[in-house]
C-alpha cells in the first residue's frame, strides 16, 4: 500500500480518503435496556421466544453465553436459561436511527447507511472543517451518547473495508484507527474468519489449503486463488492487502431484501428444509417490514455440498401482500426442488423487483444472514 501524501498530526494522509464506519453496540437490545431499567445488566434477546422464534438481537450479557442474532430462540434459551425475550419495536429503533443519522449529516453529506444501526461516512472534506477523521469519530460517539444514551463503536481508516474491520476491533464503546501504511499489516494479523464473506465452510476449506490468517492468504498468488475460489478470488486478493477502492455511496438504490443461512451441518430431509425455510421467512420478513420494502419477486437460493448453487424465483403481477404470501411462495419454490439430489449447506430467501424509490437499508452483515 502507498503512504502517499503528507501525514497530519493524527497520522492521516493527504490524497487518501478519510472513512469512518460507525456501528451501534447491540442496538436493538441496548434500546430495550435503555427504556426499561429492569433489563439493564441482564441477558436480553429481541425476538420471538416461541418454538419457531428467532433472535433478532442480543445484549452483550447474553452474548457471553453464546447467544447471537439469527439464532433460533430455542437454541438461545438452551445456552442461556435466564435469557429475557422482548418483542421488537421497529418504530422506536427507526426513530433512534434517524437521530443518529442526523448526527452523521452534521459532519458530512456522504453517509452510506448499511442498516438502522451502522453506516459508512466519508469525512475527507467534513462540513465543520475539523480535518481529522479520528477527532470526528470521537465527536460523533460523544454526540450519540449524549442524545440517545446509547454507545457506538467506530473504525477509522482510508477505505471502507478497513474501517469496518476496525469498528469491530474494540467493541463495545470503542474506537480503532488504522492509519495509512498499516492496513496490510493489520489485515494480515487477523484470522481468516474475520474477512467478510468467509463463512464456516469457507474457513474450513481455506484451512485445508493452509490459509488460516490474512498473512497466509497474502502469500497466495492470484492464479492459485482463482483456481480454488473462482470469482471470489479477486476480492480475497485485494482484501489480504487492505485494498478497497469502493466510494461511500449516500444514495444507493435497494435492489432486494433477503437473508441467507449457512448451516453448521448439511441438511437434506424435507422436514428439516421446511423448518429451516420457516425460520428464514421469519427473519427476512422482519427485515422487509423494517425497511418498508414492497416487491413482486421471491427468490429461493440453495447451495449444495458440491458448491453448486440453484435458484428458483416467482414473480407476481402485484407486490407480495404479507408475510403469509411471502412464506407460501417460498415454500412452493422449495417443494419444486424436492427431493434434493444432494444435501445443502446454505439456504436463502429474497424479495426483489422492489418499488422504485426504495432506498438502501440493508440488514446486518451486508445482507447475509449467517448462523456462525
Amino acid at each position: 500500500m502507498s503512504d502517499a501524501g503528507e501525514m497530519d498530526e493524527d497520522g492521516e494522509a493527504d490524497g487518501l480518503r478519510k472513512i469512518i464506519h460507525v456501528d451501534m453496540d447491540a442496538f436493538f437490545a441496548s434500546v430495550e435496556q435503555r427504556d426499561n431499567p429492569a433489563l439493564q445488566g441482564k441477558p436480553v434477546a429481541v425476538g420471538g421466544s416461541g418454538g419457531r422464534g428467532v433472535v433478532a438481537a442480543a445484549s452483550y450479557e447474553a452474548r457471553k453465553f453464546g447467544v447471537r442474532s439469527a439464532m433460533p430462540s430455542v437454541t438461545a434459551r438452551r445456552l442461556c436459561p435466564d435469557l429475557i425475550f422482548v418483542r421488537h419495536r421497529f418504530d422506536v429503533y427507526k426513530e433512534v436511527s434517524q437521530q443518529i443519522r442526523a448526527i452523521f449529516r452534521h459532519h458530512t453529506d456522504l453517509v452510506e447507511p448499511l442498516s438502522l444501526d451502522e453506516a459508512y461516512l466519508d469525512v475527507t472534506e467534513d462540513r465543520l472543517g475539523i480535518g481529522s477523521a479520528t477527532r470526528i469519530a470521537q465527536l460523533i460517539r460523544q454526540e450519540i451518547k449524549a442524545k440517545t444514551r446509547l454507545t457506538a463503536s467506530a473504525g477509522v481508516s482510508y477505505n471502507k473495508f478497513l474501517a469496518k474491520l476496525a469498528s469491530d476491533q474494540n467493541k463495545p464503546d470503542g474506537i480503532c484507527v488504522i492509519k495509512p501504511g498499516q492496513g496490510a499489516r493489520f489485515v494480515q494479523s487477523l484470522p481468516i474468519r474475520r474477512f467478510h464473506g468467509v463463512g464456516p465452510k469457507g474457513a474450513e476449506k481455506m484451512a485445508k489449503l493452509g490459509i488460516e490468517t490474512g498473512a497466509d492468504l497474502a502469500e497466495k498468488d492470484i492464479a492459485f486463488l482463482r483456481a480454488n475460489f473462482g470469482s471470489f478470488a479477486d476480492y480475497l486478493y485485494r482484501a489480504a492487502r487492505g485494498i478497497d477502492l469502493r466510494p461511500v455511496r449516500p444514495n444507493r438504490i435497494r435492489k432486494s431484501v433477503g437473508g441467507e443461512r449457512t448451516f453448521s451441518e448439511d441438511i437434506s430431509s424435507g422436514p428439516a428444509l421446511r423448518e429451516t425455510l420457516g425460520n428464514i421467512v421469519d427473519i427476512v420478513w422482519e427485515r422487509i417490514e423494517r425497511a418498508e420494502a414492497k416487491g413482486r419477486t421471491v427468490t429461493l437460493k440453495m447451495k449444495y455440498t458440491d458448491f453448486q448453487i440453484v435458484t428458483r424465483a416467482r414473480s407476481l403481477s402485484h407486490n407480495v401482500a404479507d408475510k403469509a404470501e411471502f412464506a407460501a411462495i417460498g415454500h412452493a419454490l422449495l417443494e419444486e426442488l424436492l427431493p434434493l439430489p444432494l444435501p445443502i449447506r446454505l439456504m436463502g430467501l429474497t424479495l426483489s423487483n422492489l418499488d422504485r424509490g426504495e432506498q438502501e437499508e440493508r440488514p446486518r452483515n451486508d445482507a447475509q444472514l449467517s448462523l456462525l
